[in-house]
């Protein structure tokens, strides 16, 4: 099920070619008959699988929420179940990052940090050789989201439980001193009165 495309050098069909050609539906293999001397030049073939590209996902990265700075948003774009691809991060149309994969299968991410003001647009592009797919960025959006509801993006679970723990441990210890200083002046005003 794999889209095989044969080009040779960056021209279009020209018809140059017709009835000399046998593609081997099998294999994938070119064979041209009958060449001339300007066949001569580079031939190229890509291969990709015929599935459609997912569209990639861009979300907040909330691991890096408490470790970033509060004037910028920490943004991750993923996709899943792909092979033979380049996941790319762009700045108008200038490329940022990027990270290939040749293996079948497997889940990308790429991090990307932007100031909240900022006013430039972005997108990730997941590309194959003969096919690609972009998502662009609404800044306003994802990172107004971020930015005030840290209770929930900033703070993991785990952070979450452990902040609890130690107000509590903190709320018992204040209500002990409290006690224990009542009981005390108690003591000193029973032992006072009893010398009276």
């Amino acid at each position: 099920d794999d889209l095989i495309l044969w080009r040779f050098g960056h021209d279009s069909p020209d018809g140059r070619f017709r009835d000399g050609l046998e593609l081997d539906h099998q294999t994938g293999s070119l064979t041209i008959t009958n060449t001339r001397t300007t066949d001569f030049g580079l031939y190229e073939v890509k291969i990709s699988h015929s599935t459609r590209l997912p569209v990639p996902v861009i979300s907040s990265n909330s691991s890096n929420c408490s470790s970033s700075s509060s004037s910028s948003c920490s943004l991750v774009c993923s996709v899943v179940n792909v092979g033979h691809v380049t996941l790319s991060w762009y700045k108008g149309n200038s490329l940022l990052s990027s990270i290939s994969v040749s293996d079948l299968s497997i889940s990308l991410s790429l991090p990307l940090e932007v100031e909240y003001q900022d006013n430039n647009s972005y997108s990730c592009e997941l590309n194959n050789p003969i096919s690609n797919q972009t998502q662009h960025l609404d800044i306003s959006k994802l990172c107004h989201t971020f930015r005030y509801s840290n209770s929930v993006h900033c703070c993991g679970s785990t952070e979450a439980v452990i902040r609890l723990v130690l107000s509590a441990l903190v709320g018992v210890a204040a209500v002990i001193l409290l006690v224990y200083d009542i009981r005390s002046k108690r003591a000193e005003r029973d032992q006072a009165h009893f010398h009276t």
